[in-house]
């Protein structure tokens, strides 16, 4: 990839939460890249790490517990663990904004949406207060809200109105980045379609790069280019959503795959995906997912395996491909 059209590099980044019952692993080695106005998505079950790797790129791990250990995170050429709290308040909410996963607990309940929206503008843009209640009533309706309710409080809007107004502080800066921890997790299937159709249109309007966090295989063939699986705090899987669904290959992918009902299969029953994910204080040696894998080998207990590009622009982190050459 040609570094003038990368947006985000994070290489090697660990991160842990150092407590009294012991130290939760919580991303372990990861490497991954985003170009401009791609989107990423970041796919595993609860506690794989996805949160995690969002709160590092913006820089609001909670320390203490948690502590960056080592790694890179590089935003338009430049490392964000190097700049100080200053400069990185100036970089959340314009250049990189986050919807959270609650929108009903992520506004502030005794301000109107409008004066929440216009306070990202006033603090990153040089406005006066008119200008910036004008724009933040121009954002409101650009995520599907009439400007007359801009005076209304949090408590007055249903949980789809409220993430339209997340998603609306966020964008009101056009940041080059924009992050969605599971944006649909607290809403209701029809509008969740609506919240991902709007996403989806405001991303290209304003060429926003986008990182998704999921578990949902769906919204991930819906939006994201790119796409890598998480398990226990590791990147087992990373290459282009076509490949992910045509031709998966880590034996934690296929075996989420396998776990999705198909209508086209006369199927009396699903293939879970046996046990459960181990505890991130302790963690087992070798690959974390061997425990659990049908095809685990007497190496896998022992050494962790290291990043495989198997095809062109699609890496899997298992020793079932770590002496295939058959890049292409």
């Amino acid at each position: 990839m040609s570094e003038e059209k990368k947006l985000l590099e994070i290489k090697n980044l660990n991160i842990h939460y150092i407590t009294h019952e012991g130290t939760v692993k919580a991303v372990n080695d990861m490497s991954l890249e985003l170009k401009k106005g791609e989107t990423l998505g970041l796919v595993g079950e609860t506690g794989a790490g996805k949160t995690t790797t969002a709160l590092g790129v913006m820089q609001l791990i909670q320390t203490p517990p948690g502590k960056i250990l080592s790694g890179e995170i590089i935003y338009d050429g430049e490392d964000l663990l190097k700049k100080s709290q200053t400069e990185l308040r100036k970089i959340r909410g314009n250049k990189i904004s986050m919807i959270f996963q609650d929108p009903m607990t992520s506004l502030n309940p005794v301000l109107t949406v409008g004066e929440q929206i216009a306070e990202v503008i006033k603090l990153h843009q040089n406005v006066d207060n008119s200008q910036a209640t004008e724009k933040s009533e121009k954002m409101l309706e650009t995520v599907g809200i009439p400007k007359s309710r801009s005076k209304d409080y949090p408590h007055q809007f249903s949980g789809g109105m409220k993430q339209r107004v997340v998603i609306a502080i966020a964008l009101a800066c056009n940041p080059k980045l924009l992050i969605a921890d599971e944006p649909t997790t607290a809403l209701d299937v029809t509008i969740q379609a609506q919240v991902m159709n709007l996403m989806n249109k405001l991303k290209d309007e304003f060429n926003t790069s986008m990182i998704m966090i999921t578990h949902d295989l769906g919204i991930v063939a819906e939006v994201c280019d790119k796409v890598a699986i998480m398990y226990a705090g590791h990147v087992v899987e990373y290459t282009n959503t076509k490949n992910l669904f045509t031709n998966p290959k880590h034996p934690y992918t296929i075996g989420l795959f396998n776990s999705i009902p198909n209508i086209k299969d006369d199927e009396a029953r699903l293939k879970p995906i046996k046990g459960l994910m181990p505890d991130p204080t302790n963690l087992p040696l070798g690959c974390p997912f061997h425990p659990r894998c049908p095809k685990a080998m007497s190496i896998c207990s022992q050494q962790e395996p290291c990043r495989t590009e198997i095809y062109k622009d699609h890496f899997v982190n298992c020793f079932l491909y770590e002496n295939v050459d058959n890049k292409s």
